[in-house]
């Protein structure tokens, strides 16, 4: 692969990956094939197609593969297992009825995707969302059980908006260091973008689709039980924080070294760096889970582990179709659709900042990956950023704008559209009415809102 240098222009390659995404849709909706084999039936094809050589086929298709599987499988097993203690021991029922009675039916959302909003501060989008979608669910299952997609939606725009507008996440954090941007500002900017575009985006765009579309909570984490002995409402927040509290430790810690505070090899700063890793604190968590709401309750050993047991086989086809997605992701992007598409962009003659936007949302639709889209485009940018005369305000606002165009519109191609849709029992075409219009939102409205304050800069 590393000789190999694809013939064919941005044009052909276009086409092939757009046949190739209608070619799944058609196999999936219509054909009613199953979506793992879609998947890496067409990742096949459209390999073959881009012409990447045949003896590396296989190595791309696996690698891709694998490398979506071991970041998801860890996140959604150990989320899963996380869930079902908190479920089967009556925990989610418990801080459900509480957040009813304190927040009431009406506001009950709005309370799920402020929690949300600050979860998804030091969380990753994936990370933040399996921790969550146990209280989701017992939420959404206490009142009426068919409101799936307004606390399911809102509250996973809520963790999307954080993952796409404000560092820690390295969306943000990456363009920044690209343009040369001051993360101080652009932490402030993107804050005041996430809020307004989660209430707008996601909140209001929940509740419109949830009325047209009634879909009834999944039993992802097993049945919904009413326990002797259940655990306080305290106690369950507390077991939901550690994975939030460490994290947020090494999030913290990484800033202080980043900045020279604190030595960067320091056994602390390491020590704190390995357990705030999602994976490894969300298997704290779940240590900490299987004591405090089992064996301390009297739940013995044989118990709990049926409990573990159960919640991963719902989860299977999830990460097997997730890994998939991110197969399909990955051949676009070992086709060198990303290349040959930037390198027909490079010359736009549009302002700086609609550039950035624009070219990394044709990235983001064409490739899938939001960082690939959001990197090529800071990338492709950053030299006129440079040479433009930007004050740092203004340079922030650019930033921003790029991390908007690279959330736009998350399809097949995208790990996180099969991630969110089987998560919350979707099928397909249900995923693309309600996640992906939910994401092209996202985009346009965090967009507007960050050109309307480089506007405002701009007349300063």
């Amino acid at each position: 692969m590393d000789e190999w240098t694809q013939t064919l222009g941005a044009v052909p390659l276009l086409l092939i990956a757009a046949g190739a995404v209608a070619l799944i849709l058609l196999l999936i909706i219509k054909v009613r094939l199953h979506a793992f084999i879609v998947l890496v039936l067409v990742s096949l094809l459209t390999a073959l197609a881009t012409g990447i050589p045949v003896g590396s086929i296989g190595k791309v298709l696996i690698d891709s593969f694998s490398s979506t599987v071991g970041t998801v499988a860890l996140l959604v097993g150990f989320g899963a297992m996380l869930g079902a203690l908190i479920e089967s021991s009556g925990g989610a029922r418990v801080l459900a009825e509480k957040m009813v009675s304190v927040f009431g039916e009406k506001r009950a959302a709005i309370a799920l995707s402020v929690a949300s909003l600050l979860m998804g501060f030091p969380m990753f989008f994936d990370a933040g969302l399996v921790v969550m979608l146990p209280i989701i669910f017992a939420v959404a299952r206490r009142i009426g059980g068919k409101h799936m997609l307004l606390y399911g939606i809102s509250a996973a725009a809520a963790f999307s908006v954080m993952h796409v507008f404000v560092p820690p996440h390295p969306g943000p954090i990456t363009a920044s260091e690209t343009y040369g941007a001051n993360l101080g500002l652009v932490l402030l900017i993107g804050l005041v973008v996430a809020i307004p575009t989660w209430y707008l985006s996601g909140y209001l765009w929940a509740r419109f689709v949830d009325r047209r579309i009634p879909l009834a909570i999944p039993r992802l984490f097993g049945e919904d039980v009413e326990p002797t002995n259940p655990p306080k409402a305290g106690t369950v927040i507390g077991v939901i924080a550690i994975p939030l509290v460490l994290i947020l430790l090494n999030t913290g810690s990484a800033a202080l070294v980043s900045s020279g505070a604190v030595d960067g090899t320091a056994v602390w700063v390491q020590a704190l760096g390995l357990i705030g890793t999602s994976q490894v604190a969300l298997l704290i968590a779940v240590l900490v889970a299987l004591f405090v709401l089992g064996t301390r309750r009297g739940v013995g050993g044989s118990a709990l582990d049926k409990v573990v047991e159960s919640a991963l086989g719902p989860i299977c086809s999830v990460v097997l179709i997730t890994g998939a997605g991110g197969m399909f992701g990955g051949v676009l992007r070992a086709s060198g659709i990303g290349d040959a598409l930037s390198d027909s962009l490079a010359s736009i003659g549009v302002p700086v900042i609609f550039a950035a936007y624009i070219i990394a949302v044709l990235l983001r639709v064409a490739q899938g990956s939001a960082t690939v889209a959001l990197v090529t485009a800071a990338g492709l940018v950053a030299p006129a950023v440079v040479s433009g005369g930007f004050n740092p305000l203004q340079v922030a606002c650019i930033v921003l704008a790029t991390a908007a165009g690279s959330v736009f519109a998350g399809h097949v191609n995208d790990s996180g559209f099969w991630l969110v849709g089987r998560l919350m029992g979707m099928d397909v075409k249900t995923t693309l009415k309600t996640w992906t219009v939910q994401q092209a939102l996202e985009s346009l409205v965090g967009f507007l809102i960050v050109l309307g304050i480089f506007g405002l800069v701009s007349l300063v």
